[in-house]
Protein backbone atom coordinates (compact mmCIF):
# COMPACT_ATOMS: atom_id res chain seq x y z
CA UNK A 1 0.00 0.00 0.00
CA UNK A 2 1.26 3.47 -0.87
CA UNK A 3 2.17 5.92 1.86
CA UNK A 4 0.56 8.65 -0.22
CA UNK A 5 -3.07 9.64 0.13
CA UNK A 6 -4.94 11.84 -2.33
CA UNK A 7 -6.27 15.02 -0.71
CA UNK A 8 -9.91 15.92 -0.88
CA UNK A 9 -10.95 18.60 -3.33
CA UNK A 10 -11.88 20.75 -0.33
CA UNK A 11 -8.39 20.36 1.20
CA UNK A 12 -6.82 21.55 -2.07
CA UNK A 13 -9.25 24.48 -2.33
CA UNK A 14 -8.54 25.47 1.29
CA UNK A 15 -4.78 25.29 0.70
CA UNK A 16 -4.99 27.46 -2.42
CA UNK A 17 -7.21 29.99 -0.65
CA UNK A 18 -4.70 30.25 2.20
CA UNK A 19 -1.65 30.24 -0.13
CA UNK A 20 -2.58 32.41 -3.14
CA UNK A 21 0.93 32.37 -4.66
CA UNK A 22 0.56 28.65 -5.41
CA UNK A 23 -1.10 27.29 -8.56
CA UNK A 24 -2.67 23.88 -9.09
CA UNK A 25 -2.01 21.78 -12.16
CA UNK A 26 -3.52 18.40 -12.98
CA UNK A 27 -0.72 16.63 -11.15
CA UNK A 28 0.68 19.01 -8.53
CA UNK A 29 1.25 22.40 -6.97
CA UNK A 30 3.67 25.04 -8.25
CA UNK A 31 5.06 28.34 -7.09
CA UNK A 32 7.55 30.67 -8.74
CA UNK A 33 9.44 32.92 -6.36
CA UNK A 34 11.30 36.05 -7.42
CA UNK A 35 14.79 36.35 -5.98
CA UNK A 36 17.49 38.98 -6.10
CA UNK A 37 20.00 36.81 -7.96
CA UNK A 38 21.14 33.26 -8.72
CA UNK A 39 22.77 32.80 -5.30
CA UNK A 40 19.48 33.50 -3.52
CA UNK A 41 17.61 31.11 -5.83
CA UNK A 42 20.19 28.43 -5.16
CA UNK A 43 20.13 29.00 -1.39
CA UNK A 44 16.34 28.63 -1.33
CA UNK A 45 16.58 25.48 -3.45
CA UNK A 46 19.06 23.99 -0.97
CA UNK A 47 16.76 24.76 1.98
CA UNK A 48 13.82 23.16 0.18
CA UNK A 49 16.05 20.24 -0.80
CA UNK A 50 16.91 19.63 2.86
CA UNK A 51 13.19 19.64 3.70
CA UNK A 52 12.58 17.17 0.88
CA UNK A 53 15.34 14.84 2.05
CA UNK A 54 13.95 14.86 5.60
CA UNK A 55 10.62 13.63 4.25
CA UNK A 56 12.02 11.42 1.46
CA UNK A 57 9.76 13.25 -0.99
CA UNK A 58 11.29 15.50 -3.63
CA UNK A 59 9.94 18.40 -5.69
CA UNK A 60 11.03 19.51 -9.11
CA UNK A 61 13.18 22.61 -8.67
CA UNK A 62 14.00 25.03 -11.47
CA UNK A 63 16.80 27.31 -10.30
CA UNK A 64 17.43 30.43 -12.37
CA UNK A 65 18.88 33.88 -12.00
CA UNK A 66 16.18 35.91 -10.28
CA UNK A 67 13.65 33.14 -9.72
CA UNK A 68 13.03 29.69 -8.34
CA UNK A 69 10.17 27.43 -9.41
CA UNK A 70 9.07 24.70 -7.02
CA UNK A 71 6.70 21.94 -8.13
CA UNK A 72 5.37 19.38 -5.64
CA UNK A 73 3.79 16.24 -7.06
CA UNK A 74 3.73 12.56 -6.15
CA UNK A 75 5.25 10.74 -9.08
CA UNK A 76 4.38 7.33 -7.60
CA UNK A 77 0.68 8.10 -7.89
CA UNK A 78 0.77 10.45 -10.87
CA UNK A 79 -0.83 13.29 -8.97
CA UNK A 80 -1.21 15.30 -5.84
CA UNK A 81 -0.96 13.76 -2.37
CA UNK A 82 -1.59 15.11 1.10
CA UNK A 83 2.19 15.04 1.60
CA UNK A 84 2.52 17.50 -1.30
CA UNK A 85 0.12 19.87 0.45
CA UNK A 86 2.04 19.52 3.71
CA UNK A 87 5.38 20.16 2.03
CA UNK A 88 4.04 23.08 -0.02
CA UNK A 89 2.89 24.58 3.28
CA UNK A 90 6.35 23.96 4.78
CA UNK A 91 7.94 25.47 1.66
CA UNK A 92 5.94 28.66 2.23
CA UNK A 93 7.39 28.85 5.73
CA UNK A 94 10.90 28.59 4.28
CA UNK A 95 10.15 31.33 1.76
CA UNK A 96 8.85 33.76 4.35
CA UNK A 97 11.12 36.77 4.93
Amino acid sequence: MSRYVAPTARAVEDFLAAHPRWARSDVGLAITVKTSDFAESLALAVRIGCLAEKHDHHPDLDVRWGKLRVFWSTHDTGGLSTLDLDLAHATDALLAP
